[in-house]
């Protein structure tokens, strides 16, 4: 995944997107919040906190809504990206700058800012049980010193490798993940420690 420090080389990093990333930006500034690179991509914020975020993938670029799941949603615009993992977020997709509403974009966007200053958000679901998956298990049956360091990770930390292996629908696709996250277990690493504070 393409990494960008502003939001106008994120522009540039994507010229087949351009045209909806910029359309998108407009009207995200256009409410008063404030812009700002978050993991890599364009994000808004209101009072440090993030509302809407701007991702562009193969067919599409996508309009996250972080408390999205909250939004009253009347014309069936946003869809959960990761059913079954993520609570609050949607995303709203767009394949043509032609696809945008401006107005409609503009008032979900400011329903998301109302919810903020009204103090309302679905959390994380805390103390979800640690439920490792078979491939990490065997591996650190046969490799203590992994799972040494895994035991001395925290427990959001050792969630995060679990699920990942987890989500693999296939078993060469579990074991592949497993053999990647072996080494960032043995240093200590969270999975995603890289992507944070960016």
């Amino acid at each position: 995944m393409k990494r960008f420090s502003t939001v106008d080389e994120f522009i540039t990093g994507f010229p087949e997107w351009s045209p909806v990333i910029k359309e998108l930006r407009s009207i995200a500034l256009s409410t008063g919040l404030t812009e700002a690179i978050k993991w890599g991509a364009p994000a808004y914020l209101y009072e440090s906190k993030i509302i809407l975020g701007i991702g562009a993938f193969k067919s599409y670029v996508g309009l996250w809504f972080h408390q999205g799941a909250l939004l009253k949603d009347a014309s069936h615009q946003l869809m959960n990206a990761q059913e079954g993992k993520t609570k609050a977020l949607r995303q709203w997709r767009f394949a043509d700058v032609k696809d945008i509403d401006a107005a409609l974009v503009k008032q979900y966007m400011e329903e998301s800012i109302a919810h903020f200053k009204m103090g309302k958000e679905i959390k994380p679901q805390k103390n979800k049980p640690l439920i490792l998956p078979v491939e990490l298990t065997n591996a650190m049956q046969t490799n203590i010193s992994l799972a040494n360091q895994f035991k001395s990770l925290t427990l959001s930390k050792q969630r995060e490798y679990a699920e990942y292996i987890t989500e693999a629908k296939r078993a060469e696709t579990k074991l592949n993940r497993l053999q990647k996250i072996i080494p960032m277990i043995e240093k200590g690493m969270g999975l995603n420690d890289r992507y944070k504070n960016c």
